[in-house]
């Protein structure tokens, strides 16, 4: 069983969670994207190879940053009415895009950390021009899944909220590393967020203590050990990798 959590609306239109946790079918996740479009395609339709019977869950951060964050949303929601299995999340850069036609203290803060480039890409010049569908799209994102042996979610998980489930600015905006399997039902969390060198990813699927990171910073190309799209298959712990071909 799949439990999807959102917020401000009570409405559905993203296809419902419900299929299998555990079985034969391939379950993947992919982390940060960052408007890096053709990376993403790459990855999932000549690296994974996705198929129609398979899921993948996407840990939000889909804009910003990277050329192609209009594409990066356009792909996403073209996969969904072709009826893939895709589960996304919502990402701080989802949030920070959202809050920034609602507040223009917030659109200042989103365009600091690399919202022009999602303006460039709309070729609009402000985030209330963004056409309404990619507004309601982001603004119906939940912020985690819950699976039978996973925990996926943005950024982490607060264990010292009274409600952790209930703390979503953690899920979207949080460092902190600390994970209980006591609280996550023996679950492991599987997070982006925070870029990692893909040695130290690697590091965390094979040590298997409850914890995977999983941002190589796709948007970071040409930093060492960074700017890969990384996909995990969670039922064979098969790491996937796609070079950034978006920006030099």
């Amino acid at each position: 069983m799949i439990w999807p959590f959102t917020r401000k609306t009570a409405r559905q239109p993203l296809p419902p969670a419900t299929g299998p946790s555990h079985g034969s079918s391939r379950r993947f996740v992919i982390p940060d994207i960052h408007g890096c479009d053709r990376t993403l395609k790459a990855l999932v339709e000549e690296v994974i190879v996705l198929g129609k019977d398979e899921e993948l869950y996407l840990l939000g951060d889909y804009i910003d940053r990277g050329p192609r964050s209009r594409e990066v949303l356009q792909y996403v929601m073209q996969l969904i009415e072709e009826e893939y299995r895709i589960f996304p999340l919502r990402g701080n850069h989802e949030e920070m895009f959202l809050n920034a036609c609602e507040n223009r203290g917030e659109y200042r803060t989103w365009i600091l950390n690399g919202g022009y480039a999602t303006l460039d890409s709309f070729q609009v010049d402000d985030a209330c021009e963004v056409p309404f569908s990619f507004h309601r799209f982001c603004n119906e994102l939940p912020y985690y899944y819950l699976l039978d042996d996973y925990l996926l979610v943005h950024a982490g998980f607060n264990t010292d909220a009274e409600e952790p489930y209930a703390d979503t600015q953690a899920m979207i905006w949080s460092r902190n590393r600390a994970v209980s399997k006591e609280i996550l039902g023996g679950r492991s969390m599987i997070c982006g967020h925070t870029p990692q060198p893909l040695g130290e990813i690697e590091k965390m699927i094979r040590r298997d203590n409850g914890l995977i990171v999983l941002d190589n910073g796709c948007f970071l190309s040409g930093r060492k050990g960074m700017g890969t799209l990384l996909a995990l298959e969670l039922n064979s712990r098969t790491l996937y990798k796609q070079q950034n071909i978006d920006t030099p």
